[in-house]
């Protein structure tokens, strides 16, 4: 046996090689409020509920207590009525992917469902899609604004649709889908509307408080029947709690499951998961509790400040532009010709910056997508300076060259009859063979992914994943 010691360190160990989750420095995946004893009190909430299971509510009276206590608070935030209900998921996708469920369980006699998406729509539409049987209708955005175009959301639904989705914001370009025309078209056609607030179903009322102009998304507008909001993003709670609201129970219906034809308990659940731990419900709910109205106004406030200053930090960098006006904290950072966009961010992240490179897709160039936070708020103009420097150096090394006879195999490659051989030979030419780590600069990779089709990208990315998660 290793002692506790023993084990923590090596822990803190471990944890030492990933980007920092604090700081304002990583500029995806985290959500940082910035204060002083938040993570304390959550993980002492964590602590006191992660042996009760949410499987059954009658046991654990107090998670449902709880539970009943976030989706009100959501409610309320997103204009929600006293039939508005909810169910507190895992994240964002079990969110997404259980308004699916619910939409085609809805509509029992729809053979062959299907879900109109802009094709800014998070993936976890696809996702959920895929899982389900519901074919995904893709439906190009405007190529400027980036927002979803309500005139070719309307044509493209049909007596199969049992759901259109919007989002607040889009993940990729920052921008609100124009969800109040777009929710009229479904209703007019009698199909439910969903709207994808997972990032900014928290913040953007607050926002709207603040003076900012943010036009209604959620159950305020006529026609939306749920909506999606992340507890983990700008409420700041620890990983993972979302919440799916519908505008009326008989909406919900469908993602609830019961199992009664076995001979053990009677299953019954109302999200995907079964078995749940407390934790991370009770951890949401005192963070919640703590930071209330006036704590969250103050945390919107700083972030919308740590926006317009990141933004004319931007501005001011010659040779990068924005793709699109930010309606929220994304931001997606394009460059000029001749600065190659993944060698921007390798050298960001030597100067201890991680941004997240996007690929082309439709109308939209390789850019760099940046979620700014309350914490980002006083850092600003060293990210400004980190920003020239790495265009600098990105102009001064040139644009990554991929080399011919590698770009011809990559566009022969047929993603359905992958080898394990030509998989290799492209770790081999990645300076990956031999199950080689990650390099440190991934500008070389990033080129020749760049160059696969989404298709193909998506089966090399699988490919590499199986090769991750193997027992060490």
């Amino acid at each position: 046996m290793r002692s506790a010691d023993e084990v923590l360190a090596e822990l803190r160990a471990l944890r030492a090689a990933d980007v920092p989750t604090h700081g304002g420095r990583t500029l995806a995946y985290v959500y940082d409020s910035g204060l002083d004893g938040l993570d304390e009190l959550a993980a002492a909430a964590h602590a006191l509920a992660s042996s009760a299971n949410g499987l059954d509510p009658t046991a654990f009276p107090s998670l449902l207590r709880m539970e009943n206590d976030l989706v009100g608070a959501a409610s309320r935030l997103l204009g929600g009525t006293q039939r508005t209900v909810g169910s507190v998921t895992s994240g964002g996708t079990e969110s997404c992917v259980l308004a699916v469920l619910a939409a085609r369980e809805g509509n029992p006699g729809v053979t062959e469902p299907n879900v109109v998406l802009p094709s800014t729509a998070h993936a976890a539409f696809h996702k959920a899609a895929h899982l389900f049987r519901v074919r995904p209708v893709v439906v190009p955005v405007d190529p400027t604004s980036f927002r979803a175009d309500p005139s070719s959301m309307a044509e493209a639904i049909d007596e199969n649709t049992v759901l259109v989705v919007a989002s607040a914001p889009s993940y990729a370009h920052g921008v609100l889908d124009p969800v109040a025309e777009i929710a009229a078209a479904a209703a007019a056609r009698g199909v439910r509307m969903h709207v994808d607030a997972c990032i900014g179903g928290w913040v953007l009322p607050h926002f709207r408080r603040l003076g900012k102009a943010v036009p209604e998304f959620g159950f305020a507008v006529e026609g939306v029947t749920s909506v999606s909001v992340d507890l983990h993003k700008y409420a700041y709670c620890p990983k993972g709690t979302s919440v799916l609201l519908h505008a009326d129970a008989e909406l919900r219906r469908g993602h609830f499951f019961a199992g009664a034809g076995w001979p053990g308990y009677t299953m019954l659940n109302s999200t995907l998961q079964s078995t749940r731990s407390g934790g991370p419900l009770a951890a949401a709910w005192a963070v919640l509790q703590h930071l209330g109205d006036d704590g969250y106004l103050a945390l919107a406030q700083a972030s919308l400040d740590a926006v317009e200053k990141v933004r004319a930090e931007i501005a001011a960098v010659d040779g990068v532009r924005l793709l699109a006006e930010p309606d929220s904290t994304l931001l997606a950072l394009t460059t000029d010709d001749g600065i190659d966009l993944f060698t921007v961010a390798d050298e960001m992240r030597t100067r201890g910056w991680y941004v997240q490179p996007q690929f082309a897709h439709e109308n939209s160039p390789a850019n760099l997508h940046l979620t700014i936070t309350a914490a980002n708020r006083g850092g600003e103009a060293e990210f400004g300076a980190a920003l020239r420097e790495s265009v600098a150096d990105a102009r001064a090394a040139g644009p990554v060259e991929v080399d011919e006879s590698i770009a011809a195999f990559l566009a022969d490659l047929n993603p359905d009859a992958l080898s394990q051989e030509e998989f290799g030979a492209l770790l081999a030419a990645a300076g990956m063979g031999g199950g080689a780590a990650l390099p440190e600069r991934m500008a070389e990779i990033n080129a020749m992914l760049a160059l696969a089709r989404p298709k193909l990208r998506e089966r090399l990315l699988q490919e590499f994943l199986g090769l991750l998660y193997r027992p060490s």
